[in-house]
Order: C-alpha cells, then structure tokens, then sequence
C-alpha cells in the first residue's frame, strides 16, 4: 500500500511539469468561429437533460426502496428470532 502511494506522488510529481510548460495550441488558419458559421440543426437541449436527470432521480429511488424494502425484511426476521430465542 505504501509502494502504491509512492508510486502515485511520483506520477503526479512527474505530470505537474509537462502540464504546466506545455503551450495552448494553435487553431488552424481555416478555422471558422461559430459566432461566424452558418445557423445549422440544433439539438434541444433542456429536454434531453431533463429527461436524464429523471432517469438518474428514478434510479436513486429505485434503489433506495429496494434498500429499504430488504433491511424490512431483514429487521423481521430478527425480531422472529430474538423472540424464538426467549
């Protein structure tokens, strides 16, 4: 486990440098800004964001019932053998 950390200093001491002297690149010379760029298909986006944040929320949930409904069950077998014991 110690090996691992030193390892993992020594990467990141050893990426600090190339990231902090390498240069923002270029564009190319052809490059159009959008702002310059024909008005084209765009995709919506709030509905699309929307609909995948209730998938994630819908997901939570889910599992978060399913969690409860076992630790139900769970605390009712307990309690079936806490009184079978006495």
């Amino acid at each position: 486990m110690r090996l691992l950390r030193i390892l993992f200093v020594l990467a990141a001491l050893a990426a600090v440098p190339a990231a902090a002297f390498s240069q923002p690149k270029q564009p190319p010379a052809d490059f159009v800004p959008v702002a310059d760029s024909e008005q084209g298909e765009q995709i919506p986006a709030m509905p699309l964001i929307g609909t995948a944040y209730g998938l994630i929320w819908v997901g939570v949930f889910g599992y978060v019932w399913s969690v409860a409904r076992r630790l139900r069950k769970v605390e009712a077998e307990i309690a079936a053998l806490e009184a079978k014991r006495r």
